[in-house]
């Protein structure tokens, strides 16, 4: 991709997306020093698409980090690697993307072709980047995790209590994240609407990431035949593009 995508944090961005975090507190740092450039990349500045994405990511992550910090979890070691690789996967996809490589998953693209315009309805962008990020990455993450990590994905072990732990988290911040994305007519229908959409769009994250954890599942099982895998990270791929590209159509915009 040419440097002027990035603009004038070109150099910036390349510096931030050349680190490797290996704890939570520095994936946090990471996407702070992102979410910060990311407002500052021409044209579209302070509504730059992934920045909305970016931001809704920095407040889950960061509040995966007070959860390690409260003793939340039962496998702390565990769910912090999951972070980590996690973590490492978006900022993978935005080196390739900003490498003009071919292995940029065309789930992120959907995202990131929009940086340079035209502009995209904030919650739609958010939406989309965590489509991608849920959808197509996170199996792999829980798989990359486990196999560091030693186990099983096995349904109500310990790391499967964490895992679903971050619903909780994410219940716990959509509403206050969701009402920044909304003009003021729409925070009126909202106001309207009562605790609705907030209980809605909860249920789609808890479903989207019941849905990650049997994909990780299959993954697993066919994680020494290449062929196999590729034929899985092919379908995560197509199934996400598909989804990001309706978020961030018209339609996608009425339907949230």
């Amino acid at each position: 991709m040419e440097s002027s995508v990035w603009g004038p944090v070109q150099r910036d961005m390349s510096a931030v997306l050349a680190a490797h975090p290996d704890d939570v507190p520095s994936v946090v740092s990471q996407l702070t020093a992102l979410q910060e450039l990311l407002l500052r990349v021409p044209p579209l500045l302070g509504s730059n698409p992934l920045a909305d994405f970016n931001k809704v990511y920095l407040t889950i992550t960061t509040g995966v980090l007070e959860g390690l910090y409260e003793g939340r979890f039962q496998d702390p070691a565990f769910l912090a690697r999951l972070d980590v690789e996690f973590a490492a996967r978006y900022v993978e996809a935005l080196r390739l993307w900003s490498e003009m490589s071919s292995g940029c998953s065309r789930a992120w693209m959907v995202l990131f072709q929009r940086v340079p315009g035209p502009d995209a309805h904030a919650l739609s962008s958010a939406a989309a980047g965590i489509n991608a990020h849920l959808n197509y990455d996170l199996p792999f993450a829980l798989v990359t995790t486990f196999d560091h990590h030693g186990g099983d994905p096995i349904d109500d072990s310990d790391q499967h209590h964490d895992y679903l732990q971050i619903n909780d988290i994410f219940a716990e911040q959509i509403p206050g994240l969701r009402r920044g994305f909304l003009d003021k007519w729409q925070v009126l229908i909202d106001m309207m609407n009562g605790d609705l959409d907030d209980w809605w769009q909860g249920e789609v994250v808890e479903y989207t990431r019941n849905v990650a954890w049997r994909n990780a599942k299959r993954l697993w099982a066919v994680r020494h035949d290449l062929k196999a895998l590729t034929r899985e990270r092919a379908r995560l791929d197509h199934t996400a593009e598909s989804l990001g590209k309706l978020l961030l159509s018209p339609m996608g915009a009425i339907l949230q």
